[in-house]
């Protein structure tokens, strides 16, 4: 996989690269770590993407990521290199109160007048609303909500393109469309083992939007480390699932390939899927990562993969 080229992100104009790096875990401190040592770790990762020394130039962020530390530490690496670089792609998301869930147009406002202040911009390329399913389709696009607030963002400068990110891929399928979206962001539903956002990414392909696809690990699961054993996005991995990955993970071992390098390529593979986010918080982590998308996977595999899968009624949405 040839992480340094650049494919057309939908209809935005943008070109990014296959890997784009997520910043969810850009803000705790790990045990054992001081704040100090915390931010000599992601500073060092940041200075890399943001000067070129690693092959990606799409970045991932959100309001409330990394206890919404994460777009502090990207301001601070743009402001060490005198801002935004050309040619590098940054997307972040509005979010709701996370005291509250409050997650109106007039919260919208507020997030994204956080998210310039921190990361020291004017405007973002992409900016997404975020999590919709916290109050659902109908209360997100009515008026005076925040889809309206998103649309008059781009209206009036502040983002250059727009997009809708999160799980449930029934809701998310109506917000694309709506038409009103340049860019789509979806997180668990494409991996080796659920791949129901099937029909959600048919249709933002239908609409030529930038297709983002997130957590192809599954949320850990599928990196084969034991400390993610018996979860599956977020929640308790279900008997069927459970299976997929005892069986996908065999074939691999037999193919003598990694399970996290499988996981990966799955979603580098696919054509409709223009950036794979991968959260990363180190510079070894991120070079790990890029290791996995060049490890040699022999082609047959997929079929076999395919052979193994759960039933949809194993999905993360289906109940």
């Amino acid at each position: 996989m040839n992480l340094a080229s650049r494919t057309a992100f939908g209809r935005t104009g943008l070109g990014v690269s296959p890997l784009a790096l997520g910043t969810s875990s850009w803000g705790p401190v790990r045990s054992g770590e001081s704040t100090e040592d915390r931010d000599s770790r992601i500073g060092v990762l940041a200075d890399a993407f943001f000067t070129g020394a690693v092959p990606t130039n799409f970045i991932d962020t959100s309001n409330m990521y990394g206890d919404s530390e994460s777009e502090v530490h990207i301001g601070r690496a743009l402001a060490r290199i005198g801002g935004l670089p050309d040619g590098v792609v940054l997307q972040t998301k509005l979010d709701r109160r996370m005291d509250n869930d409050v997650f109106d147009g007039n919260q919208m406002r507020r997030s994204l007048d956080q998210s310039l202040e921190r990361l020291g911009v004017d405007n973002v390329q992409v900016l997404y609303l975020h999590d919709p399913e916290v109050i659902g389709f109908e209360a997100a696009m009515a008026a005076g909500g925040p889809v309206e607030a998103l649309v008059a963002m781009k209206e009036q400068g502040l983002a250059a393109y727009i997009g809708i990110s999160g799980g449930p891929v029934d809701m998310l399928t109506q917000f694309v469309e709506t038409d009103l979206f340049d860019a789509l962001v979806t997180h668990n539903r494409f991996t080796l083992v659920d791949r129901s956002a099937e029909a959600l990414i048919q249709a933002a392909v239908a609409r030529n939007l930038g297709i983002t696809n997130a957590a192809p690990y599954g949320a850990g699961v599928l990196t084969g480390d034991p400390r993610f054993a018996g979860t599956y996005g977020y929640r308790p991995i279900r008997p069927q699932v459970q299976a997929a990955v005892d069986a996908i993970t065999a074939l691999c071992a037999e193919a003598g390939v990694s399970l996290a390098a499988a996981a990966l390529q799955f979603s580098l593979r696919d054509p409709r899927i223009h950036g794979t986010i991968v959260g990363v918080a180190s510079l070894p982590r991120f070079e790990e990562t890029v290791a996995q998308a060049d490890e040699v996977i022999p082609e047959g595999i997929w079929a076999e993969i395919d052979k193994v899968l759960p039933p949809a009624s194993a999905a993360l949405d289906a109940r």
